[in-house]
């Protein structure tokens, strides 16, 4: 039996929620306004029961698969990668498995592919040419978030997003926002 400590809609009250509730597992939806998910996770893995999250896990939900988003948020600590259009059962798999200690990922991703890099070689995945950063701020530009909005939520000065804008820009050899957002469609990163 599960209890729902706490809901909300942003990233910012999100944090404010685990510190007060300390759940054994929070599930954050990856595209949350405010401080971003990747964000929220990297501090509940560096709390490791020493802190405000008192070691609450943490299961990033998405609603794409590819590579580069689960590697992202496998390394900012997260123990759980589920996409939204999981089952009722693969929710509740995730959510004990979690809590037992393990790492799940949904079964909907291709893990051959994941963790496999002669199959996923990153020459041929131009995301894999960027930062971990980088990637944060292509994700939120894409979703159509303001570089203004994008630092706020990263804790980054406006010239230093601007900066990743145009590595990120440069590395993918697209030079406008709506490139960028075509690219994703392309890709199925976003609807």
């Amino acid at each position: 039996m599960y209890r729902v400590a706490g809901v909300t809609s942003n990233g910012d009250d999100l944090w404010e929620l685990i510190a007060r509730f300390k759940p054994s597992l929070a599930l954050i939806d990856l595209s949350i306004p405010g401080t971003h998910a990747l964000e929220i996770a990297k501090r509940l893995a560096g709390s490791s029961g020493a802190g405000a999250a008192d070691g609450s896990k943490c299961v990033l939900m998405a609603t794409r698969g590819d590579r580069k988003t689960v590697l992202e948020v496998l390394r900012s600590g997260a123990q759980g990668y589920l996409l939204k259009s999981c089952t009722r059962e693969h929710l509740f798999d995730c959510i004990q498995q979690v809590l037992e200690g393990g790492v799940y990922i949904s079964p909907a991703v291709n893990l051959r592919s994941l963790f496999n890099p002669a199959l996923a070689s990153q020459n041929d995945d131009p995301l894999g040419k960027l930062s971990s950063r980088e990637y944060q701020v292509f994700s939120m530009l894409v979703e159509g978030v303001r570089a203004k909005e994008i630092a706020a939520r990263l804790s980054l000065s406006p010239k230093t997003v601007d900066t990743y804008r145009a590595n990120l820009m440069k590395k993918l050899d697209i030079h406008d926002v709506p490139g960028l957002v075509k690219f994703a469609i392309h890709r199925r990163l976003i609807p």
